[in-house]
């Protein structure tokens, strides 16, 4: 879990343009949230939420310049006394003098973005949380198959990677090999992706790290992809017993978040990567409204119920 960022990186990722308090982009951000200081801005500080960085879209544009100067110097200092970590102004806000004076005074960022309020305050939300969420790392690969985040795990040496590279040669996308760093956006959506040093690698025993961009193109990554499937690769064991009609469902906790699991039984017979392809495709379809083993079920039960009405009839 990162416990802070800089408003430097956060200029960076956003692409921000920098124009006063220069010297403050290395304050730390340690609240993901943000707040719009319009009940500031009128006058009321008691719930001013200061440690996260602040954002001046249209209405608070609007309303600053409804005040006289006199409020205005008073209400933005007070903005800056408590040394928020910056100011972030819309594309349509027109940057006051007063904050940008203060801006220098302090040594707190006034940053300008391209996008419009809402779009902003979307961006910077997604970004800060996930850089500032808390996360868990789990070992395995992550790939995007046909839309659906996967995740395949089994113990070292089991062929994860080389799974993950058939697939990748079929088309899909691997987000994360070995390690894959997740945090939750909101309770029932969990992401997953590569640490920094691992991006864009995958491991194959025998060959090295190899770079799946540079083999089959920038379409073959992603930087981040929704986690929705954990499939457990096992080898075949004939004493354990695995379930043939998949009308139970396991499910495993990742922080607050329930995520779909399936064991998967291998062997030097089966095609595992086509297996894996098969799974994400079948949660697909239940994820779309059809169940394939409830529906055989259903026909089953109907089969047997109307053969019985049969033989009750001769009797």
């Amino acid at each position: 879990m990162n416990s802070s960022i800089t408003i430097k990186q956060v200029i960076e990722a956003l692409k921000l343009e920098v124009i006063a308090g220069h010297l403050g982009v290395d304050r730390e951000v340690k609240n993901p949230s943000l707040s719009k200081p319009g009940l500031e801005l009128a006058g009321m500080f008691d719930f001013y939420e200061h440690d996260r960085i602040q954002i001046i879209g249209s209405k608070e544009g609007t309303f600053f310049h409804w005040l006289n100067e006199t409020d205005q110097n008073i209400r933005v200092r007070m903005l800056f006394e408590k040394q928020p970590p910056a100011f972030v102004f819309s594309k349509n806000v027109v940057i006051p003098d007063v904050f940008i004076k203060f801006g220098n005074e302090f040594n707190i960022p006034i940053l300008k973005s391209s996008y419009k309020t809402s779009s902003l305050f979307s961006e910077l939300f997604t970004y800060l949380q996930s850089k500032l969420s808390e996360r868990v790392a789990i070992h395995g690969v992550l790939l995007d198959i046909n839309g659906v985040g996967v995740i395949i795990t089994g113990q070292s040496g089991i062929g994860k990677s080389e799974v993950a590279l058939e697939l990748i040669r079929r088309g899909y996308m691997l987000v994360a090999d070995d390690l894959i760093e997740i945090y939750q956006k909101e309770k029932g959506v969990v992401i997953g992706e590569a640490p920094d040093i691992l991006k864009k690698f995958l491991e194959i025993r025998g060959i090295g790290i190899v770079n799946v961009v540079y083999l089959f193109g920038a379409r073959a990554y992603r930087e981040n992809k929704r986690i929705s499937l954990i499939v457990k690769l096992e080898k075949w064991d004939d004493n354990k017993t695995f379930d043939r009609l998949g009308l139970t469902e396991e499910k495993e906790m990742i922080l607050d978040t329930e995520v779909t699991v399936l064991s998967l039984p291998i062997t030097e017979a089966r095609n595992t990567a086509t297996l894996v392809e098969a799974a994400a495709y079948d949660y697909k379809s239940k994820m779309l409204g059809y169940h394939s083993a409830k529906a055989f079920s259903e026909q089953l039960n109907y089969k047997i119920s109307k053969n019985a009405s049969k033989l009750g009839d001769k009797k």
